[in-house]
């Protein structure tokens, strides 16, 4: 439970469950498990002990689609990857594990990213001239007829604008505006210092990862935002420094292409379940 939020919730939605069946009363349990013949009892068995072996791939499941995206416009799962054009000409594509709700009313266009990642292209096709913002929960950003990249993380959102500028508001009153080439992150208090865009920003629109004298640690965290299930790097090597174009709709080659390259091995606990561990002398 204290290794990481996602853990924290998933225990706390078992004890939801346990609750649920703790409401059944006993006499009803009883004469219910009493019915089942043994036959039907070992195959409840052999169920249960399958749930339990999938545990990686449930688990994979809700990390592809948690809850709130089946209420969202528009979601892409684990991996996957959408494009959605809307009436008044703007372009949206979302990265993967991406949730967005379209909100478009009298005075202004709305995305809501609630998480993930999106490339936008505003339209100019809008006859009532309405500005076009996107919202996280961190802050509003106000684009003027431009080509941006927004990813929407729990702790911070980053903006790279490749083209046109945005406004970043934050709800405090503090803003910025940036500029084609610059990117920064913020949260809902702080705009960190403007830098030069990221020349791998938008690759992932191509289904590619650019790294550059990247550490493994932190390449193993961005594969792992397409793969569906758990990798984890292990703490020895995670600052080996790796420089690639990596494959994101195929973590699998991806990994390949780093144990054929660096000294270390995978193993698997199934395909979801997958840790980087440095090699075995």
């Amino acid at each position: 439970r204290q290794q990481s939020a996602y853990h924290a919730e998933a225990w706390q939605r078992a004890e939801q469950l346990q609750q649920t069946f703790d409401q059944v009363p006993n006499h009803i349990g009883k004469a219910t498990f009493s019915r089942i013949k043994q036959t039907q009892r070992r195959k409840l068995l052999q169920g249960l002990g399958i749930l339990l072996a999938a545990g990686p791939a449930a688990w994979a499941t809700y990390r592809a689609l948690p809850w709130e995206d089946w209420s969202a416009d528009y979601h892409t799962a684990t991996g996957e990857q959408q494009t959605v054009q809307l009436a008044d000409g703007t372009t949206l594509a979302l990265n993967t594990n991406t949730a967005i709700n379209i909100q478009y009313v009298r005075t202004q266009r709305e995305i809501i990213l609630l998480h993930g990642e999106i490339m936008v292209e505003t339209g100019h096709a809008d006859t009532q001239h309405r500005r076009f913002v996107v919202t996280t929960r961190h802050a509003q950003l106000t684009a003027l007829g431009t080509r941006f990249n927004v990813q929407a993380q729990p702790e911070q959102s980053q903006l790279a604008v490749l083209e046109g500028k945005v406004r970043i508001a934050l709800p405090g009153g503090e803003s910025r505006t940036l500029q084609a080439g610059e990117q920064a992150d913020f949260n809902a208090s702080a705009i960190s210092a403007t830098q030069a865009v990221n020349p791998a920003i938008g690759l992932w629109q191509h289904g590619m990862l650019l790294a550059q004298d990247m550490p493994l640690g932190l390449l193993i965290n961005e594969l792992n935002r397409y793969h569906r299930g758990i990798l984890r790097c292990h703490p020895a090597i995670s600052e080996l420094h790796v420089s690639g174009a990596f494959p994101l709709m195929d973590t699998r080659a991806s990994l390949d292409m780093l144990r054929n390259t660096l000294p270390l091995e995978i193993h698997s606990i199934t395909r979801y379940w997958v840790t980087i561990a440095p090699l075995k002398k």
